[in-house]
């Protein structure tokens, strides 16, 4: 692999840009492999990294559909933070968020991270309780957190709209200042590179279609190119992850629903942080580009498609202009949908399964991204040693059985 710099940088681009390799080998699918991964978005990629760099497992192959990041990977707002309330929660997301600080250096790609701050916002007393319970809770585990009170929020973010006889007028917010963004593109593109670079094949534009079992344990996987041999599935497919459970006879309690964002015309910088608002139910940014990147919640139907209702996008517009009133004249660009799983208690599946050597990282509903080298460090112990490490264990499927529920609606309340 080679290694990205300043001076390769000008090098290459005094001979034209004729020296660069891609990122990435282009694999075909092997007889066999010691563990498949289907999915290669940013969880999949990471699973496959992890299990390559620290438990040094490489004849590994990530089997994607698509192609590299054109899933929820690519269809997402890129927000990083992990004040959420629960222990279990915040041991995975404060995890993921250590991870990030550094991964950009350690894949040798920017990934242009930006620890610009997520600020939530209170519109009432009973929200400011809530919310300074939770910064308590963040504290007590670690999880950088504080509490700004009115005036602290309007020096932090002086657009907003803090007027009195505001429809939601503005209390006060938590911040985690370490929380912000990255480039989606970017990450997944370091991931696929560094994860090959160890000589983990990717094979895009490949469909897994069925799943051979054997005396209760997994054998082999079927795909449009020929069946693979293998002990060892780990379904990484975000939406679609009913569906791949099914092709071994396991049902889940996951619902797949569109997930809707959109963008603005490109405008001078003007907001320098993440903005969120569980009342109003909206949040928003600016991208490196100028864009304003806004978001809410989940369209309430069940769907496979990466698209929505307009009633959404006319919801999110009318909360950001509640909150940000001098964005009311701004032009929207264009719109994306992704697909997200659901559980019943908004917490991920990190966990084996009743069938050998199958493996489920799934349900993280509107908030995968965060969690992505922290999930994928995480699932690679799991797949590596069949047995989950002290972070994953919370997120088994029993805890759907045992009612040992990890329920973070309160913290996952706007799509982010």
């Amino acid at each position: 692999m080679q290694r990205y710099s300043l001076l390769r940088l000008v090098r290459e681009g005094l001979r034209g840009h004729t020296g660069w390799e891609p990122a990435w080998r282009k694999a075909t699918l092997k007889d066999a492999y010691d563990v498949v991964i289907i999915g290669g978005g940013g969880h999949g990629l990471a699973t496959a990294y992890y299990l390559a760099k620290v438990h040094g497992i490489t004849n590994v192959a990530v089997i994607e559909k698509g192609w590299i990041g054109g899933g929820n990977s690519g269809r997402n707002t890129t927000i990083i933070r992990s004040n959420y309330l629960y222990d279990e929660s915040a041991a995975i997301y404060d995890h993921a968020l250590t991870l990030w600080k550094t991964l950009g250096r350690e894949l040798n790609f920017n990934i242009m991270m930006s620890h610009r701050g997520v600020l939530n916002l209170a519109h009432d007393e009973n929200e400011a309780r809530q919310i300074k319970r939770r910064v308590e809770a963040n504290r007590l585990n670690g999880v950088e957190g504080e509490w700004l009170d009115a005036k602290g929020v309007q020096e932090f973010c002086p657009i907003l709209n803090m007027a009195p006889s505001a429809r939601y007028p503005i209390v006060g917010g938590s911040l985690q200042r370490t929380g912000g963004t990255n480039r989606h593109d970017a990450v997944v593109w370091g991931l696929a590179r560094a994860a090959s670079a160890l000589g983990v094949d990717i094979v895009e534009k490949t469909e897994v279609t069925d799943i051979r079992v054997e005396a209760g344990r997994i054998t082999a996987v079927e795909t449009n190119r020929g069946t693979v041999k293998t002990p060892k599935v780990a379904s990484v497919v975000a939406g679609h992850t009913s569906v791949m459970a099914d092709l071994i006879g396991i049902r889940l309690p996951i619902q797949s629903h569109p997930l809707q964002a959109l963008v603005s015309e490109p405008i001078k910088p003007v907001i320098d942080c993440v903005v969120m608002s569980n009342a109003v139910h909206a949040y928003c940014s600016q991208s490196d580009k100028g864009e304003l990147v806004i978001g809410a919640g989940i369209d309430h139907h069940n769907s496979y498609t990466q698209r929505g209702q307009i009633a959404l996008i006319e919801h999110q517009i009318a909360a950001i202009k509640e909150v940000f009133p001098i964005f009311s004249r701004l032009r929207m660009m264009r719109q994306w949908g992704g697909i997200v799983d659901v559980c019943p208690d908004a917490s991920p599946i990190l966990s084996k399964t009743p069938v050998k050597g199958f493996y489920i990282n799934a349900g993280w509903g509107t908030g995968g991204w965060k969690a992505t080298p922290g999930s994928g460090h995480v699932f690679a112990d799991l797949v590596a040693n069949d047995e989950p490490n002290r972070i994953a264990a919370p997120f088994s499927i029993d805890r759907f059985v045992t009612g040992a529920l990890v329920a973070e609606h309160g913290a996952a309340a706007v799509a982010h």
